[in-house]
């Protein structure tokens, strides 16, 4: 029955937000305010019986939140990985005569949720398996995560946070024209979970699955994960699929996952056997890295033997020089493969490559192409003593590695300060939407223009009008995409202190730490560039390391230079000023919770910025206001400020604080 009700309120979702799209965002009507009303009545009476309401309900009003960091906590449990086999007899083994639970290993990023009096306090990422972030916003911009729960007690869970391949496609399609896709769901969905402003994390269509309860207040579950998974499942939770397993059928339920790869909407990287037994796995105990009650099983590779033709090396913009082995054709896990990264010389070495051998070729977890084996072995490959794109001199440097941190790797570099392959990155990030913010001039566009010799430095890229005639010929180009990208340029003329300081790449130096340094320094970037390292360290979240970092970048001549040049070319704005002698001036304020006097965080957070204050993400000693429409909410925050004594005060306390002018 409750699963039932969770379906039909899935489905009252679905087609009221579509239904809601079409009407504010098309200008179109699917279905008549008479039928959108039923359906909506009865989504809320369904609510209401279950207990239950979903992150994109239409009921729920939820603003987005942003933040300047994701604080850290730790973890009341370690988070420990598994053990892993490839063999599926070894998984049977594993088995034997026990029940065990055989479940996707779902692959994006592992959040732990808590809920406390039915309410969804906080969500944590893994971290480090000790700790983790905060993303409790994000969380609630994912698209399947119950924002309340029937359960009243504390209820901790942990799931996976995934895009599936469909949006994923969705997202790389809606990309401007010339932008770089996303690699792969896995990493968008990393970056997605932890966005500082939740809006985005929103658009990226995140689903979170379930696949361990940890704790829930006064609850027996029979002595059964499975029952957890059901209850997980009542609460209105998407459970990663499993099946009931022993070691005589486990063999033939890997065969049947393994079909189903090909059709599923989720990325994975394998299946997890957990005994079902919960006081017998708890028995176990843990060895120093794993549990004793789960184990990880990996598809096995498919190898394929083909010849080396030949080693590329592809310089990339920090000026490493990466291999990557080209070979004959071949077929694995039904595409065809040619080329595979070597990533180092060190495994170049390893392998002892040579033009002409016989290696054996896989798919690491059926997706990444590598070499297994060099069957021939001749160790003949020369590594090239010149960059591949500027001609000018390599070095071997031995770096330290952060998985064989006792190791050392060889990796090969570009000597030349000068190598187009190393500018490109400096002037992508200039032009980045964070930065000053040119359309369509993707790394591609600036590859081309630098090859052209048009692009040296910063400053070189607001000049390009001048060559049109060279533009316009260039592959890929023609009088339209030559007007839009110098419109482009032309609006991001205007720019402001802020923006300009993050563009620069100075180590250290994100969007938020420029927009504090701008606003120190009243949006004057040479006052900002002439500053002592005192007063550095008087910003918000300049640290020593990191006003050093400052320091050194803007005593470099050549960069001064290059800075000269480019405020030549721009208009910097003085931001709105932020008015002294207020009741805010001086004060820090904490902001939670949904808004409804505005639109968005940000918006509330440039007003009380305006006004002088400023704002903090967490609730410390420093903290003078903490903003938070439900008062008496008893969440993390609202408990540390009544502990220091600070007021939580709602949005119309603080309206009623900010007139006092």
């Amino acid at each position: 029955m409750a699963k039932d009700c969770s379906e039909r309120m899935r489905e009252l979702i679905r087609v009221l937000n579509e239904a809601g799209k079409a009407y504010y965002a098309e200008d179109r009507e699917i279905m008549s305010n008479l039928e959108y009303d039923r359906l909506y009545d009865e989504l809320v009476r369904l609510e209401s019986e279950s207990g239950i309401v979903m992150a994109d309900s239409p009921t729920a009003r939820v603003g987005y939140e942003s933040v300047d960091s994701l604080p850290k906590e730790a973890h009341a449990q370690p988070m420990l990985s598994l053990d892993k086999t490839k063999d599926p007899a070894a998984l049977a083994a594993f088995a034997g005569e026990r029940k065990t639970i055989l479940s996707w290993k779902m692959d994006g990023l592992t959040i732990v949720l808590t809920y406390r009096e039915g309410k969804l306090e906080k969500g944590v990422t893994r971290g480090n398996g000790i700790v983790g972030e905060v993303i409790t916003p994000n969380v609630k911009a994912f698209k399947n995560v119950p924002l309340t729960v029937p359960f009243k007690g504390e209820l901790v869970l942990r799931g996976e946070a995934v895009i599936r391949y469909s949006d994923f496609e969705k997202i790389n399609q809606a990309l401007p024209e010339g932008e770089r896709p996303y690699k792969n769901p896995r990493n968008l969905c990393s970056g997605s979970v932890r966005q500082l402003d939740s809006s985005i994390t929103a658009k990226r269509n995140v689903y979170f699955y379930a696949f361990a309860l940890v704790s829930a207040d006064e609850m027996s579950f029979s002595d059964s994960h499975a029952e957890e998974f059901r209850f997980l499942a009542s609460l209105g939770f998407d459970v990663v699929e499993y099946e009931i397993i022993d070691g005589s059928t486990a063999e033939e339920a890997v065969k049947r996952f393994e079909k189903k790869i090909e059709h599923n909407d989720f990325p994975s990287d394998g299946l997890v056997a957990m005994y079902d037994g919960i006081a017998y796995g708890a028995s176990l105990g843990t060895t120093a890295k794993f549990p004793r009650n789960a184990i990880a099983f990996k598809w096995q590779d498919e190898l394929a033997e083909t010849t080396l033709r030949e080693v590329e090396w592809s310089a990339s913009r920090t000026g490493r020089i990466n291999p990557v082995a080209v070979f004959d054709p071949v077929e694995l896990e039904g595409t065809t493969v040619s080329r595979a990264s070597v990533h180092n010389v060190s495994i170049v070495k390893e392998l002892k490559l040579g033009i002409g051998d016989r290696v054996t070729v896989y798919k690491a977890n059926m997706i990444i192409p590598q070499i297994a084996e060099n069957l021939t072995g001749s160790g003949t490959l020369m590594i090239p003593d010149t960059c591949p794109v500027c001609g000018q001199p390599t070095r071997i440097q031995k770096d330290i590695s952060e998985n064989t941190p006792d190791e050392s790797v060889e990796t090969l570099y570009c000597t030349n300060p000068d190598c187009p392959a190393k500018k490109v990155l400096s002037f992508a990030h200039l032009v980045s939407r964070d930065a000053l913010g040119i359309d369509g001039m993707s790394e591609a566009t600036l590859e081309k223009l630098i090859a052209e010799g048009l692009i040296h430095e910063n400053a070189d890229i607001f000049e390009l009008s001048k060559h049109r005639d060279i533009i316009e010929k260039m592959e890929g180009f023609g009088a339209r995409s030559f007007e839009k990208m110098t419109a482009s340029i032309e609006q991001a003329r205007h720019t402001t202190a802020a923006k300009l300081l993050y563009g620069l790449g100075i180590p250290g130096v994100g969007v938020q730490t420029a927009k504090l340094i701008a606003a120190a320094f009243s949006d004057d970037v040479r006052a900002a560039a002439a500053a002592s390292e005192e007063e550095l360290l008087a910003v918000d979240t300049v640290g020593p390391v990191v006003a050093a970092g400052i320091l050194a970048w803007f005593a470099d001549k050549e960069n001064m230079r290059m800075l000269d040049r480019l405020l030549d070319a721009l208009y910097v704005e003085k931001q709105a000023e932020r008015e002294e002698g207020t009741a805010l001036s001086g004060k820090t304020f904490v902001i939670t919770g949904s808004l409804h006097h505005f639109s968005n965080r940000s918006e509330l957070v440039g007003l009380i910025e305006q006004l002088g204050g400023k704002t903090a993400s967490s609730v410390s000693a420093k903290t003078d206001y903490l903003i938070n429409n439900n008062t008496a909410s008893t969440s993390g925050k609202n408990k540390k400020a009544k502990e220091l004594g600070i007021p939580v005060i709602s949005e119309d306390e603080f309206l009623s604080l900010a007139e006092r002018n």
